[in-house]
């Protein structure tokens, strides 16, 4: 058993509220179950970077670990956590296959079993039978995590477990916001993950999170750039289906704001709410997808990752099989060149991170802003706003154009 083991352990969670709450409900396992914290390492990943870049997998080599556990960084394949013998355990809940996952590892996954549990869940549950002290510590940890990813209106209801003792204890408001501050360090330009990671990891009691500078200081940031890129105008693209954000930040606002405006606009036709950013990493483009609230009931359900990598594996425009003035690179569909960063994540919220070129394909193929008397009808339009009372001075186009 790790614990009884004695040896180098290293905790790779991700940068999110549930991630690190996963990350620091194995922490405290381990420490219950008698692991000299000296021996416990965490290794949080550069911004940009995945669990797989040459960097991080020597980073990871350096502690030495018997022992690797990487929760909630989204699944793929790939070479095994690091070179060297160890035993590694991926615990995720993103979409993923079977073959989804690092050579020589085990897994964990919820993906294929909705409801689907968070990581912060999973670990819970599979934590909670190894030490008594396990639930009373750990539970507002797992409320933490689950509302990060699943909202902070979930109810707990079968197959979820009973947590109605922790909510005594604790107050709903008191844990969504520590969800919200434990979320503001990793978004803003600093890329400030320890500290989320630190203020979790040195109390039991939620309540201490509050009181954290850093944390506040994060969030006033955060919300600062977040009002100051959310006026941004949507452009849709010509089936309607997508509404797209163009912003420029350094800060990781893009799923902030995506959600926001996916529970805002509503059409007939809008499948996915799409906020792309161009300012996060050079030469890239980072984008968050959200489904939104009026197409979260359609039948069959939005899958925003097979809607991707179908706008993906349309062929460039103008593009005719067997013309010889196209190079070889650009006959492949775009899917192909897009690699495994490009729709990752959930069904509903799902996203990535590409080439500036490879992403102005994809808008193409998706023509965003072309506009024809037949798609416009289908998507929402100036038309529609004449219905709306004139004396209303409180309009959506109104709040786009404030500076």
């Amino acid at each position: 058993m790790c614990a009884n083991a004695d040896k180098n352990v290293v905790i790779v969670p991700d940068k999110d509220a549930d991630g690190l709450s996963a990350g620091a409900i194995l922490r405290h396992t381990l420490v219950l179950l008698g692991l000299a914290k000296e021996r416990i390492h965490v290794h949080l990943l550069s911004k940009g970077n995945t669990v797989h870049s040459e960097d991080e997998r020597s980073q990871i080599s350096a502690h030495n670990p018997a022992y690797v556990f990487v929760v909630d960084q989204g699944s793929r394949s790939g070479p095994p956590l690091i070179d060297e013998e160890h035993t590694g355990l991926i615990i995720d809940h993103h979409f993923a296959t079977a073959r989804d996952f690092p050579k020589r590892s085990e897994h964990v996954t919820a993906c294929g079993s909705p409801p689907v549990a968070t990581s912060a869940l999973l670990t819970y549950e599979i934590c909670r039978p190894l030490h008594d002290d396990l639930a009373s510590t750990c539970d507002w940890l797992c409320i933490t995590g689950t509302h990060g990813d699943l909202g902070t209106t979930l109810k707990w209801e079968p197959p979820f477990p009973d947590m109605k003792a922790t909510f005594k204890k604790y107050s709903k408001k008191l844990l969504n916001d520590v969800v919200s501050l434990i979320n503001a360090p990793r978004r803003t330009a600093t890329y400030d993950v320890k500290s989320a990671w630190d203020a979790l990891c040195e109390t039991t009691e939620p309540a201490s999170v509050l009181k954290n500078a850093r944390l506040l200081s994060a969030r006033a940031e955060v919300n600062a750039e977040v009002e100051r890129c959310t006026h941004a105008a949507p452009k849709f693209s010509s089936d309607g289906k997508v509404a797209v954000f163009r912003i420029s930040s350094q800060a990781q606002v893009h799923p902030v704001i995506a959600t926001r405006w996916a529970g805002h606009l509503q059409s007939k036709a809008l499948e996915m709410v799409l906020v792309a950013n161009e300012g996060y990493l050079p030469e890239k483009v980072n984008f968050s997808c959200r489904v939104p609230r009026c197409a979260r009931s359609r039948d069959p359900p939005v899958d925003i990752i097979q809607n991707l990598r179908a706008y993906a594996s349309l062929p460039e425009p103008g593009f005719i099989d067997g013309d010889e003035n196209f190079k070889d690179e650009e006959k492949l569909p775009l899917l192909e060149r897009l690699g495994d960063d490009f729709a990752r994540g959930h069904v509903q919220a799902s996203g990535g991170i590409v080439a500036v070129d490879e992403f102005e394909e994809l808008m193409r193929l998706m023509e965003v802003g072309v506009k024809t008397a037949k798609k416009e009808n289908d998507s929402p339009s100036k038309s529609k706003t004449k219905a709306i009372d004139p004396k209303q001075k409180n309009t959506l186009m109104g709040y786009f154009n404030k500076q």
